[in-house]
């Protein structure tokens, strides 16, 4: 080492410049710490980010399809443990996210899929229409029915029973006024739903000679002009037995009404027909008739020479053919349908307390049960039987129609053994 000391710093207090040192004098450049001439480790170099590359799958050539960039924190750690850049942060990626802590629950995808949850959602939409839409109309039609006390405080019997009566009131739409005084029941029929599950619609023919509490022996009609509804119940509930639950009287007009708010009804007749009592207009076979012709035929008796007994038979045709037109998609799908039903049902229905538009529909699918399964006919011991004040009326068989009514009762009853022809 020489002995001649490094010449000074030509500043005042300026610090020795080592020999050789090319630095001009009073520059801001200064010793790396370390840095000794002579030495062989010089330390480590400075080094500067490199530039972003387009990374690439691992075996893929460059440019052979699009690049990659990874979104994710799992795609992230596949690409760095492919060794291609993309590691935890490393110079060509953004920082790998780091792992939810214990206070951070990863949110997880749902495993139904997408076109199931919107079908889902749009089901609930539908339900929710649909019975906000039967609630309004259900209370809509409620406020429309009259209601009167027909029911009696009689001992209950099994089962669930409807009496159904068609009023022959004059003066309305359909029927107009033809010198009749007071009202009449053309149409009588008991129905029936058993414990077991059975259903049963029977017939009574109006002409049937019973016992009138308070009146004796008179038809069956008369029941109802000596003391409307009440005395009818009383007068069935002593001839049947059966304890009726439900009482639904049905005006002419309304037949007519009805048929015509689901449109038409398909009727059949056997033979060519032109009554001009009833005004019914057929042709043998089946046809599709609207409301005039409907309400006609369940009238129309002076033409045949069975009476009272073939209008029955017609009477539960019309029945089970504007049940099956009600429960059709043709009607049960259109709302315009509903509440054309729904009016002239209500508009002409009487009904007894309690007794609203829902129990009126579950007699009607009870009906439809029953019309499936044949009808039933009580036994009768002569139809042609001569009484001193009423005319010719049809005369039963008192244990008779007694065991006929328990069978009805417990549902043992056999249809097809009572079906009519």
């Amino acid at each position: 080492m020489s002995d001649q000391q490094p010449p000074r710093s030509p500043r005042p207090g300026g610090p020795r410049r080592p020999a050789g040192h090319r630095a001009r004098a009073g520059g801001s450049a200064r010793p790396v710490t370390g840095a000794r001439r002579g030495r062989s480790d010089p330390g480590p170099a400075d080094t500067r980010a490199l530039p972003r590359q387009e990374q690439y799958p691992p075996g893929e050539p460059q440019g052979g399809r699009q690049r990659i960039v990874p979104g994710s924190h799992d795609d992230r750690r596949a690409l760095a443990d492919a060794g291609d850049g993309w590691g935890p942060g490393g110079p060509a990626g953004p920082p790998l996210d780091p792992p939810p802590g214990p206070g951070r629950r990863p949110r997880r995808r749902s495993r139904i899929p997408r076109p199931v949850r919107l079908g889902a959602t749009l089901l609930v939409l539908v339900l929710v229409v649909v019975v906000g839409w039967g609630a309004g109309l259900v209370l809509w039609a409620d406020s429309r029915i009259e209601h009167v006390d027909a029911l009696l405080q009689a001992e209950n019997t099994p089962g669930t029973t409807y009496l159904i009566a068609g009023s022959d009131r004059r003066g309305g739409e359909a029927v107009g006024d033809d010198g009749t005084e007071g009202a009449r029941t053309d149409t009588i029929m008991l129905l029936h739903k058993a414990p077991g599950g059975n259903s049963y619609l029977v017939s009574l023919p109006r002409d049937t000679l019973v016992d009138i509490p308070g009146h004796g022996g008179y038809k069956l009609n008369a029941a109802y002009s000596f003391g409307g509804a009440p005395l009818l119940v009383d007068t069935v509930e002593d001839f049947t037995g059966l304890t009726i639950d439900h009482y639904v009287e049905i005006g002419f007009d309304g037949v007519s009404g009805m048929v015509d708010a689901v449109d038409h009804v398909n009727l059949c007749i056997d033979q060519d027909v032109e009554d001009e009592k009833s005004g019914l207009s057929m042709t043998e076979g089946c046809h599709d008739v609207g409301g005039e012709q409907a309400l006609a035929f369940v009238r129309a008796r002076y033409f045949d020479p069975t009476a009272d007994l073939g209008r029955q038979q017609r009477q539960q045709q019309f029945i089970a053919s504007l049940m099956e037109r009600i429960t059709s998609p043709a009607v049960l799908l259109n709302p315009v349908r509903h509440v054309k039903l729904a009016g002239a049902g209500s508009d002409s229905l009487v009904t007894s307390e309690g007794t609203g538009i829902i129990d009126v529909s579950f007699m009607a699918l009870t009906a439809r049960g029953a019309m499936s399964h044949g009808t039933m006919t009580m036994p009768i011991e002569n139809p042609q039987f001569q009484t001193e004040n009423s005319g010719v009326a049809i005369l039963t068989d008192d244990e008779d129609v007694a065991a006929f009514f328990d069978s009805i009762e417990d549902g043992s009853a056999d249809p097809a053994a009572g079906e009519e022809g």
